[in-house]
């Protein structure tokens, strides 16, 4: 195999037409840079330079082996120019994962600011919901997921930032006798039919039965609804009541009142899920840094 430093030192002898001052530019003595071409031509099994007076002149191996050599000095130059650009946000691509009510209420702003100041970043936005989108993270398929998490719960190799802490709110259907209180305490929603707003098991559902244990009682769910805007319309028809995220609520039903929930109040975090490893990127910093300014005070 041919070493691409003794192909560089040929260059700096065929470019300079001898040894010694080849040896002079690199900072190399004279006997050195003959010791490398020697071995440059043990590797390539053929003469590469013959003597001209006091000079050198490449022979068509050495020729051909001179090209080649510019040619990986130039690659190994653009490589070194993209990986700058790369280190410094300039250019590069981020797979970010997300699940629907965070893509409506955090992703717009942070991926406006992300452009503005990162406009050679490409984004590969995805909404993976209602699956988890933590684990494309941790399967090294995405460089940033938003998800819900509860704090102090690690993950092997990833970091959780916080971003927003998201508090649950009561609704209730217009006219419902626990829409004159301006707040509720959970309890006082003990007795109530309930809408459903999680299809299936997942953290959203626990912090929410958790809440409702803590305040003694376990909810009785009349009527199942997959995502925020249907469970609205089922309050509004007046066939429960139920808890919903704050940022669940940006297109409220004009059937329904929220308030607030006091004894426990509910609150799923949100989080930032990166790997470890590229944690310090600039873009990525960048679009977390969007994200957090994106969250509702």
């Amino acid at each position: 195999m041919l070493d691409v430093r003794r192909m560089q030192v040929l260059r700096a002898v065929v470019t300079s037409g001898s040894m010694t001052e080849a040896a002079t530019n690199l900072g190399y003595t004279p006997s050195a840079v003959s010791q490398q071409v020697a071995a440059l031509e043990r590797e390539a099994g053929i003469a590469l330079l013959e003597r001209v007076g006091r000079g050198v002149r490449p022979t068509a191996a050495g020729r051909l082996l001179t090209e080649h050599a510019a040619v990986i000095s130039r690659n190994v130059a653009e490589a070194e120019s993209a990986l700058a650009d790369l280190r410094a946000g300039r250019t590069g691509r981020l797979v970010v994962r997300y699940f629907a009510t965070a893509g409506v209420a955090l992703m717009p702003p942070a991926l406006a600011r992300l452009r503005r100041e990162h406009p050679g970043v490409h984004v590969d936005l995805s909404l993976i919901d209602p699956d988890d989108p933590l684990p494309a993270v941790e399967r090294g398929e995405a460089d940033l997921a938003v998800v819900v998490g509860r704090r102090n719960s690690p993950r092997d190799g990833v970091q959780l930032v916080p971003l927003h802490d998201d508090p649950y709110r009561a609704v209730l259907p217009k006219g419902h006798p626990l829409a004159a209180k301006r707040v509720l305490d959970l309890a006082d929603l003990a007795d109530e039919s309930w809408v459903g707003t999680e299809w299936r098991a997942g953290l959203c559902l626990e912090i929410m039965l958790d809440a409702c244990a803590s305040a003694g009682f376990s909810p009785n769910f009349a009527v199942e609804s997959d995502d925020y805007a249907t469970a609205q319309g089922f309050i509004a028809a007046g066939m429960g009541v139920s808890l919903i995220p704050r940022l669940g609520l940006g297109n409220r039903h004009p059937g329904v009142v929220v308030r607030k929930v006091r004894r426990p109040e509910p609150i799923r975090s949100i989080y930032a899920a990166v790997r470890e490893t590229s944690s310090t990127q600039p873009a990525l910093r960048t679009l977390i840094d969007a994200l957090r300014a994106a969250a509702p005070e």
